[in-house]
């Protein structure tokens, strides 16, 4: 229950005041610039966290030479390989369970934000805003005046094409990033190439199952959010000098 009302308090309730707030001052009133602009938002408060996890995954993707190097040579005692792989991250300052990050981050934020997307696109019966922020009625759940938010790309026996398109694109956004978080030392280590055929080619596909299924907002959330990470990622891998 404590863990329930923490979830309220912290996630949902200060992102959906955020996103009324956003949509009460944005010219026009589009709940979809509203989305982009709160997903900015979200993004660049969270820039500093996201940036060390893509920070020392580049690292792990200029060291994987040296891993391969290090599983070969120990291949026979697995004991001696995990002290060296250990004293390797140890020595260039790496955590390489940091790459996890970003998932549990955005994971309670994604579901945040469906319940926030669920609400402020529904009757406009809005409870839990700060007493700063005043309930703007029934929300018009179109985008540019042209695509619905609130549907889902699968209607009963129907598509509807624009979240069709949403969700395809959400998909695309995620395989991109995943080819460019690949080292370009392909990782020796099966349990490895398998986690990153997962996060390159499953992920995205899972994205686009889940984003068909889910209001269109999600996946315009999704394809914002996967953007900027990749602008993020090209920003660290232009800046960080390569470890030799």
């Amino acid at each position: 229950m404590f863990i329930v009302t923490l979830y309220h308090d912290i996630i949902y309730r200060p992102l959906l005041n955020l996103l009324i707030f956003a949509y009460n001052i944005i010219p026009g009133h589009d709940i979809g610039i509203t989305i982009i602009v709160v997903t900015l938002i979200i993004r660049l408060l969270l820039a500093p966290s996201f940036h060390k996890s893509l920070h020392s995954q580049k690292k792990l993707n200029d060291l994987q030479p040296k891993i391969n190097e290090l599983r070969e040579k120990h291949k026979d005692n697995k004991e001696l390989q995990a002290k060296a792989m250990m004293d390797l991250y140890k020595e260039h300052k790496i955590n390489p369970l940091s790459s996890c990050l970003p998932i549990l981050i955005q994971l309670p934020i994604l579901i945040a934000l469906y319940q926030t997307f669920r609400t402020a696109l529904g009757t406009g019966d809005i409870a839990g805003l700060y007493s700063f922020v005043h309930a703007p009625g029934n929300i018009s759940p179109y985008f540019l005046h042209l695509i619905d938010l609130s549907k889902t790309a699968l209607i009963g026996s129907h598509i509807y094409v624009p979240a069709l398109i949403l969700g395809l694109m959400a998909g695309a956004a995620q395989y991109w990033q995943g080819k460019l978080m690949l080292p370009k030392t392909p990782n020796t280590d099966p349990t490895a190439k398998i986690m990153a055929t997962q996060t390159t080619y499953i992920l995205p596909l899972f994205s686009v199952f889940i984003s068909l299924r889910l209001p269109a907002g999600l996946p315009l959330y999704w394809v914002v959010t996967t953007l900027f990470a990749v602008g993020q990622q090209y920003y660290i891998i232009k800046k960080t000098t390569p470890i030799v």
